[in-house]
């Protein structure tokens, strides 16, 4: 085989290479770096002013979004049920249950998640559920106290959950004499409160002494339940039995509010 190479294939292949290496080699030399820098730079800064102008209307986005929850939730008050225009927010539903049978707290202790018994503390197992987000305190007699649910419904099913619970541990535990104890609300009538005058016109349901404790203790007889009022026009309102007194209970004190108003 012939290796040698004719010296018209050589002359060939330097034209080839005149023609396609070499212009290629004058375009890379022709870049200037400082043009090549300023591009870059103004490539950034495009990056930039259009990554602001995402958060920018992102965040527009967010706060249309907030107007439209809050007037949405203002527009859906049921002013025949609630004059006020305001909805207490139910924070702590209190609930108890007969399981039916005597346990071994420290067998449940042992065996059982989320669980905590110390008897020298407190004579009950202290039992925790993530859904709904609940705390149990579970007796030796059988009686449960389930607390931290935010609706009656949401009490009731944590209930049946810790009863089941304790069922799978091998005691024959029965879900009986389930009964609503307490409801805690809460709501915000957005205006100051002069808790002074308050006190002074309503001393019969009154006691406000603020260097033991900042907000008044109003105790209303219809219906029996306890208001905590402070300053800022916070109100909590505790003792109801069902979530309709929660709801009467502050329809009633909110007029008297609105005649305490601080002037600001």
């Amino acid at each position: 085989m012939n290796n040698n190479i004719t010296p018209e294939q050589l002359q060939n292949f330097q034209n080839l290479h005149i023609q396609h290496v070499q212009p290629q080699q004058q375009q890379v030399q022709q870049i200037d770096p400082q043009q090549y820098n300023q591009q870059m730079q103004n490539n950034n800064n495009n990056q930039n002013n259009n990554n602001e102008q995402q958060q920018q209307q992102q965040q527009q986005q967010q706060q249309q979004q907030n107007v439209n929850i809050n007037n949405n939730s203002e527009d859906t008050v049921d002013r025949s049920k609630h004059p006020s225009g305001i909805v207490p927010t139910l924070q702590n539903i209190v609930s108890t249950v007969n399981l039916g049978c005597t346990l071994d707290l420290k067998q449940i202790a042992l065996r059982a998640r989320n669980a905590e018994y110390n008897p020298k503390r407190f004579a009950a197992v202290i039992m925790r559920i993530r859904t709904p987000k609940t705390t149990a305190l579970i007796f030796k007699s059988g009686k449960m106290v389930c607390t931290g649910a935010k609706s009656e419904e949401l009490s009731c099913l944590a209930a049946r959950k810790y009863a089941r619970i304790i069922q799978k541990l091998g005691f024959p535990a029965k879900f009986t004499e389930f009964k609503i104890q307490n409801i805690v609300g809460s709501c915000d009538v957005k205006f100051p409160i002069r808790l002074e005058g308050l006190a002074v016109d309503h001393s019969l349901y009154s006691n406000y002494e603020p260097e033991l404790f900042p907000g008044l203790i109003y105790r209303m007889e219809e219906p029996k339940i306890v208001l905590l009022i402070f300053v800022s026009g916070k109100i909590v309102l505790t003792g109801a039995k069902v979530r309709q007194q929660i709801y009467d209970a502050f329809e009633n004190i909110y007029p008297v509010l609105t005649l305490f108003r601080k002037n600001t």
